[in-house]
């Protein structure tokens, strides 16, 4: 069975981000990958008010990495998975960029926020990683956790026609996890396009248990249809593709992903749309 490789988890130590973590750590042990922590480093309100001296930032840079150490050693030994560390003194994105091209992970796991009309209109530092990277996100609530994932719920809006055959490294999580799959369309033609030769697979071909359920629905009811189909399916982890709006669509449009990103029961992935 072929493992994910790399995992890379970003924590600010909070609550929510350190749930992420462990899930990313169970999810690292499911598929045999390598697990890598890193915490964007950013000088405390005393510091900065202070106006810390160099000398006085890197004694607090040396504090977070050897707090962020002992938290690796901890985790490789308690999930016996492989851990390595990074802490800089980066804006989180920045040091994320900087990790993906150097170390080609295939997954970045962030915590996800609970629901507020700010984080609707405004995101946050997860929905702009996923609005940005170009790998892979797993968006984890603060209450979700790791049980070996069995379900999966892909769901397709009409905008995502041109990314339904950009899902290969999904399929491999998916057989990774041994998990069923719910493709949930909202655009008659997904479906057809998944039943066709050289777009992903053939059913047959695809390597796990596969379904396809379509309702025709209004734009306006996308978003509770998703989260009914979620209850309905008893999903574990919810997939969505971000897309990409002009700048116009942008000012009056708020994202079906990062509207998901917020408030869920359950980890949203957010595959790439490049």
């Amino acid at each position: 069975m072929p493992s994910l490789h790399t995992i890379l988890a970003a924590t600010d130590f909070s609550v929510i981000a350190t749930n992420a973590v462990t899930y990313a750590c169970g999810l690292a042990k499911a598929t045999g990958s390598k697990l890598i922590l890193l915490h964007a480093f950013s000088l405390s309100v005393h510091s900065s008010n202070s106006r810390i001296s160099s000398q006085g930032m890197q004694q607090e840079l040396d504090l977070i990495t050897k707090r962020l150490k002992n938290l690796g050693s901890d985790l490789s030994k308690l999930y016996e998975i492989e851990v390595d560390i990074f802490c800089a003194y980066l804006p989180l994105e920045e040091e994320l960029f900087m990790l993906i091209e150097a170390h080609k992970p295939e997954l970045v796991v962030m915590g996800m926020a609970e629901k507020s009309l700010e984080q609707d209109l405004l995101g946050n530092s997860t929905t702009s990683v996923i609005k940005n990277i170009i790998i892979p996100v797993l968006a984890v609530p603060q209450n979700a956790r790791f049980n070996n994932a069995k379900k999966i719920l892909f769901a397709f809006d009409n905008f995502s026609l041109s990314s339904a055959e950009r899902v290969s490294w999904f399929t491999r999580m998916a057989e990774n996890l041994n998990a069923e799959v719910e493709f949930f369309s909202v655009d008659e033609r997904v479906v057809e396009m998944l039943r066709k030769p050289n777009k992903i697979e053939t059913i047959e071909e695809l390597g796990f248990e596969a379904k396809f359920v379509y309702k025709n629905l209004d734009s306006s009811t996308v978003l509770s249809e998703i989260k009914k189909e979620i209850r309905n399916y008893n999903a574990d982890i919810l997939v969505m593709m971000p897309q990409k709006y002009g700048f116009w669509d942008s000012m009056i449009h708020i994202s079906k992903t990062r509207s998901m990103a917020t408030g869920l029961d359950i980890p949203l992935l957010s595959l790439p749309n490049y």
